[in-house]
């Protein structure tokens, strides 16, 4: 699980004053991986009681899949759970009846739910520790700095960016799981607390809600437009070979289940677009090119480049990429002082907004909604219309923007004042 704004290099997370949590105060418990082992283990969850505190520990970076590669669970009266979903994943039917109806309890529960949900695993309802720290206005949101705060308990941290398809797991990876749930329904009850005493419960509340239920966005298109150095390239032939290169790495890493830059990295689909090889020979004197790992695969890196370079100009890919949205921000100015303007005030407002309820601006309504607003322009910006007709305009484009009931409570009286253009000064 990634930890937010916290080190990752194994040493105590916290100052003299926090006690060190080292271990798990029952133990590692074992890893279950068996068909009666799941039975038994749901049979005792469904005995414990409240909510139920869930982790997943996924190979990010080593893998092509988000999968879950470790699951732990742990519920009052029933303990601490360590899963290895691989060799069980068809059989986890009797674990999700008995923890599907719970209230779980994760911290940036984004991040894990789609690997869950894949197991069959859903949660009915959701509590999440990172979101709702963010709500509750903390500096700090890692799980370990939260740990601290609110609980006065230092965790060690190490691995969370290990390679969790690793087996065996080594004892002090699964000791680091364990401990990843062992304080978390403690910590859900503090930042409970906090939301509670800061009237903020039912904002949290309608964010867990819509984390609960958002489904992952589909892949965007031109995914291949990410390759990191493709600023470098400056003709459209360049950018064809670069997309039928990560198209080829991309079916590979999938097929292998392996991370895409572990096939071949960015930096050398870019020197081959440069270098433009013709023969397998050209193209293993480029750097990577000829090393053991992609020499297996050099007559589809070259038959990629061919590919290319064979494509008609119609066909070419275009040296940017088309706006899905608003184009850049930097690009404003240029192309619409006057929507330029109504960004420049719509931020300071939700500055502004962010400073008064001590929530992060990103949190109070999503940046890229915003600049939507702001471009497309509505009736009533800058003709002196009414500021009802207004406010509801507003509201009706945050609501079918995605937009909770209590963002647009907070942002559309901001925002009603800050886009119309103020008039001018005699």
């Amino acid at each position: 699980m990634p930890v937010a704004d916290q080190p990752d290099d194994g040493h105590i997370v916290g100052d003299s004053t926090a006690e060190p949590l080292l271990a798990p105060a029952d133990g590692v418990p074992p890893v279950l991986n068996t068909p009666a082992e799941i039975l038994d283990a749901a049979a005792r969850l469904s005995a414990g009681s409240g909510p139920l505190a869930v982790d997943a520990e996924r190979a990010s970076g080593f893998r092509y899949s988000a999968r879950a590669y470790l699951i732990q669970l742990r519920r009052a009266g029933a303990g601490t759970f360590l899963i290895d979903p691989i060799p069980v994943a068809e059989d986890l039917a009797p674990l999700a009846a008995a923890i599907n109806d719970l209230e779980w309890v994760l911290h940036s529960a984004d991040q894990d739910l789609p690997g869950l949900a894949e197991l069959g695993l859903r949660p009915a309802r959701l509590f999440d520790t990172e979101l709702g720290g963010r709500i509750a206005g903390f500096e700090r949101v890692g799980l370990a700095a939260m740990v601290e705060k609110l609980l006065g308990r230092a965790l060690r941290k190490g691995h969370g960016a290990a390679d969790w398809s690793t087996r065996p797991l080594p004892d002090e990876w699964l000791n680091y799981a364990a401990l990843d749930v062992e304080l978390l329904l403690e910590l859900r009850d503090e930042v409970d607390q906090s939301l509670r005493d800061q009237g903020k419960s039912e904002w949290a509340a309608q964010e867990f809600e819509h984390i609960r239920i958002t489904e992952p966005p589909a892949p965007k298109a031109d995914r291949w437009r990410r390759t990191s150095g493709i600023h470098t390239l400056r003709r459209a032939r360049q950018l064809a070979v670069v997309r039928e290169l990560w198209t080829t790495r991309d079916r590979l890493a999938r097929g292998r289940d392996v991370a895409p830059a572990r096939i071949l990295p960015d930096s050398a689909i870019v020197a081959a677009a440069n270098a433009d090889p013709r023969t397998i020979a050209q193209l293993r004197t480029l750097p990577v090119f000829g090393g053991p790992r992609q020499r297996r695969y050099s007559r589809e890196w070259l038959a990629a480049v061919d590919r290319a370079r064979a494509l008609p100009d119609t066909d070419l890919p275009p040296l940017t990429q088309p706006f899905d949205g608003p184009p850049p921000v930097n690009r404003w100015e240029r192309r619409d002082p006057i929507a330029s303007a109504r960004l420049a005030r719509a931020r300071a407002a939700m500055g502004e907004l962010s400073t008064e309820y001590t929530i992060p601006v990103e949190n109070l309504l999503s940046p890229d909604l915003v600049r939507r607003l702001c471009w497309d322009g509505l009736t009533d910006y800058d003709r002196g219309g009414d500021a009802a007709e207004l406010a509801a305009e507003v509201d009706r484009y945050l609501a079918a923007g995605g937009a909770r009931p209590w963002q647009r409570e907070l942002a559309v009286p901001m925002l009603t004042k800050a886009l119309p253009a103020p008039p001018p000064v005699d």
